[in-house]
């Protein structure tokens, strides 16, 4: 018997030793994630913990001192700006060092050398769309300038930094849970981040999507479904404003009708950034404020994650104090305020990314057919490292457009591609959008603003500003193609030069607003231009939440940043508000039922306000998913796989403008039906799922919105789940489900700058420490923190817990 017992535990012994030095259990050995000296019992914070340190190191030209308040925000006090940039790096790294890793993977396609070829086609989308050769472009750019060149050099050293003092007990706990390590930094890496919020700001186009609907339905339906403009739109330059004509006359190719517009759709992306990254900016000048001087509001929507992509920080040098929000990632302050002025910004939202379908010679590839004769093709070969599987070899062809992203080895969401396209963005184009973020952090005065602003190119943004002097402003900013109508709304041929690009619009004609007499500048990504502007901007942008903020700021004076802030917060559902009294007009109430005519009464006495313990605003929200698919199905039911569903404002401005609306009728019946029979079946579609929401007890808004605050692994004890806040789609508080104000700021710049700020998350990306999402709650109270911007003499104020000097040595 003992030699069996003794056989058992040598087995069980052996077998235990095998598994904990193996990934058999996670992604890490389990013995080296337990381990008492290194494994994640040492990522867990005191409440206490103290982030003191003297550090030393001979790149440096001077002295920096960090600050750290009761929140972990770093006040930055440095000799010159090239060590504090680099102080900067160091932080970021510190705190967020697995959130810039995984980012820049990721917007490199090698996700899959850390999780496996789970990651295979997101890696090949990416490199196959030309992340890594748009980040190449810009850093040569970037490198060519010696400011840039020695900013961006601090960053990646002072990151370095971080990274070489780690050990295996303080590597960050996603590190030890995924079985990875991080490697060096670089300035590649640096405009890598940037292209990624280049893709996430400027990529989403449906070209595919609006072929497939284009090629289905006749040109007449086809504009009532996808029309060109909005009639709800107030524009970002409001109506009114003359334009001067247009430098470049673009010129449509005579067979463009008949050529591009058809043809049989072949490719889909594989992934799309959110289709609603939006945000809110303005700025009310002193003659709208109780104070005199102008306030300065932005609230940037976007995904929504822990770690947050945001982190806060000061920087003081000779030359500048900048206070604001950064991105882990890249140097300087991205949205905040100087001493002298304000600065933020919205996406434009105009299309840059266009197809072009390339004519191969033979299956090698080699040459393709353009303007009438064969073109050589280069060649890009990308090599994707696999975890636990060989290297996977992706040769991609490049043309004058750019990379082929889809042929006959990758269709993207399709298995592959018969039709060969190659894609032309304005990403891949060389720019350095490192001198905007610096300039603006130095900026003095308008003319800074304006000359910082030329240095974006993509993504394009409206970018606001205030200054103390009384100036406020607002840009529609970038490098924008020169289109004509319809250019790039669908595929293009790729062998005739006509189709391409035929210029940038020159800066000189780029919109904008400068002191406006109506006393405020504002944009929320809708239209940005009236359609007198001699551009085509493309079709559709979202309407809602520019009527609104145009409404309440034309209303207000005497404004103070409390009034601010509680417009941030504004949960009013304008587009409610014009869709509701057609569905109330032409429901026959005589056909509900009796739990159907509670429903029905939740939405009748319904404020309009979509507060998180609103029933009205679920409602709402379901009847309208409904009524869209009872009005559209019948009509999309045959058509082509991915054709795009109607835009979201389409049926709401058919409805108020046309109540015969060609596509009320339900084709699929022999009857002749009305608003009042769709909107009716619609709403009795939408009390099934009502009640079933009754009865799991989710009927209140932010129950069935169910906003959630994920961390980037969807690990759930690193989420914050089930938070109870309203908002939501074309509400000024953007706030849904995964997606929404990522950043929150009020400046008011009277001669002692009065800022206050929050974002949902925390300074430390450590899901163990007290800082990791120390924000989310009062964040989703819609409240906010007040921005401390120290200075020397507050050394020894009670808000400063922590110090770090750096010294050269």
């Amino acid at each position: 018997m003992k030699i069996v017992t003794f056989i058992f535990s040598a087995l069980l012994s052996i077998a235990l030793v095998y598994i904990l030095n193996t990934k058999m259990v996670l992604p890490a050995p389990l013995g080296k994630l337990l381990a008492p000296q290194s494994g994640v019992w040492q990522n867990a914070e005191n409440d206490n913990e103290g982030f003191s340190a003297d550090l030393q190191f001979p790149t440096l030209n001077g002295n920096t001192t960090v600050y750290f308040d009761e929140r972990l925000v770093p006040h930055i006090f440095s000799d010159n700006d090239v060590d504090a940039i680099f102080v900067q790096g160091y932080l970021h790294a510190r705190f967020r060092l697995w959130q810039m890793d995984l980012q820049t993977l990721s917007a490199a396609g090698e996700v899959s050398q850390v999780v496996g070829d789970i990651a295979l086609k997101h890696d090949r989308e990416f490199r196959r769309l030309g992340m890594v050769f748009a980040a190449e472009n810009s850093l040569k750019k970037i490198e060519a300038d010696d400011e840039s060149k020695k900013l961006c050099d601090a960053y990646t050293a002072g990151v370095n930094a971080y990274i070489n003092s780690l050990t295996e007990s303080s590597l960050p706990l996603e590190y030890k849970l995924m079985g990875y390590k991080p490697t060096q930094w670089s300035n590649l890496r640096t405009a890598l981040f940037l292209k990624y919020m280049s893709y996430d700001l400027s990529s989403n186009e449906r070209d595919f999507e609006l072929a497939a609907a284009h090629n289905y339905f006749d040109s007449t339906s086809f504009n009532l479904l996808y029309p060109v403009k909005q009639d709800s739109a107030d524009p970002i330059i409001p109506i009114g404003t003359v334009f001067a004509e247009p430098s470049i006359k673009t010129v449509a190719p005579a067979n463009a009708d008949s050529t591009y517009l058809h043809g049989e759709v072949t490719a889909m992306e594989n992934e799309k950034p959110f289709a609603e990254n939006g945000s809110n900016n303005w700025a009310v000048s002193g003659s709208k404020t109780k104070s005199g001087y102008p306030i300065l509001c932005n609230d940037p929507h976007l995904g929504l994650n822990l770690p947050s992509l945001w982190y806060e920080m000061q920087i003081t040098t000779p030359t500048y104090n900048a206070y604001g929000a950064t991105f882990p990632g890249a140097p300087a302050i991205i949205i905040g305020f100087n001493d002298s002025c304000a600065f933020g910004f919205t996406n434009g939202g105009r299309d840059v990314r266009d197809y072009y379908e390339i004519q191969f010679k033979d299956k090698s590839r080699k040459e393709y057919w353009f303007n009438k004769e064969w073109k050589t093709t280069s060649f890009r070969i990308e090599k994707i490292k696999i975890a636990g599987k060989p290297d996977f070899y992706d040769t991609v062809a490049y043309t004058i457009f750019g990379p082929v992203m889809y042929d006959q080895s990758f269709g993207g969401k399709r298995n592959t591609s018969s039709k060969n396209y190659a894609v032309r963005w304005k990403a891949h184009d060389s720019s350095n959008e490192l001198k905007l973020f610096y300039y603006l952090n130095k900026a003095k005065n308008y003319t800074d603003y304006v000359q910082a602003s030329t240095y974006l190119h993509t993504p394009g943004q409206n970018i606001v500003f205030a200054a103390k002097n009384g100036d406020i402003a607002l840009r529609t900013q970038g490098e924008w193609p020169a289109k004509w109508p319809g250019q790039g709304d669908f595929p293009m041929p790729g062998t005739d030069s006509s189709y391409m690009w035929q210029g940038m619009i020159p800066q000189s004609e780029v919109p904008y607003q400068f002191n406006p007499e109506r006393g405020f500048v504002s944009s929320a990504n809708q239209r940005p231009v009236p359609p007198n502007y001699p551009y085509y901007l493309g079709r559709e942008y979202p309407s809602s939440r520019g009527v609104m903020v145009n409404r309440l700021l034309n209303g207000m004076s005497n404004i103070t940043p409390q009034d601010m802030k509680a417009m941030q917060n504004n949960n009013y559902n304008v587009f409610a508000e014009m869709l509701l009294p057609v569905i109330i007009k032409n429901m026959d109430v005589t056909l509900l039922s009796g739990s159907e005519q509670g429903f029905f009464d939740q939405l009748n006495k319904w404020d309009i306000k979509n507060e998180a313990n609103s029933i009205g605003a679920t409602v709402f929200a379901i009847t309208l998913q409904e009524l869209r698919d009872t009005v559209f199905n019948d009509e999309f039911s045959l058509a082509p796989e991915g054709a795009l569903k109607p835009f979201e404002s389409t049926l709401m401005e058919a409805l108020l403008r046309d109540s015969s609306y060609k596509f009320i009728d339900d084709i699929s019946t022999p009857a002749k039906e009305s608003i009042s029979n769709m909107v009716t079946k619609a709403f009795k579609g939408a009390c099934l799922e009502l009640n079933n929401l009754k009865t799991s007890h989710k009927l209140e808004w932010a129950k069935y919105k169910d906003t959630h605050i994920d961390h980037l692994t969807k690990l759930p004890a690193f989420s914050r789940l089930h938070l109870p806040i309203g908002g939501g789609e074309h509400i000024i508080n953007a706030t849904k489900a995964v997606h929404g104000p990522s950043w929150r700021m009020v400046v008011s710049l009277t001669p002692q700058t009065e800022a206050y700020g929050i974002y949902p998350g925390g300074q430390n990306g450590n899901p163990g420490s007290k800082f990791y999402d120390n924000g989310i709650d009062k964040w989703v109270q819609g409240e906010y923190y007040t921005l401390w911007v120290m200075t020397k003499n507050d050394i020894n104020d009670n808000r400063v817990k922590s110090k770090i000097v750096f010294k050269r040595g």
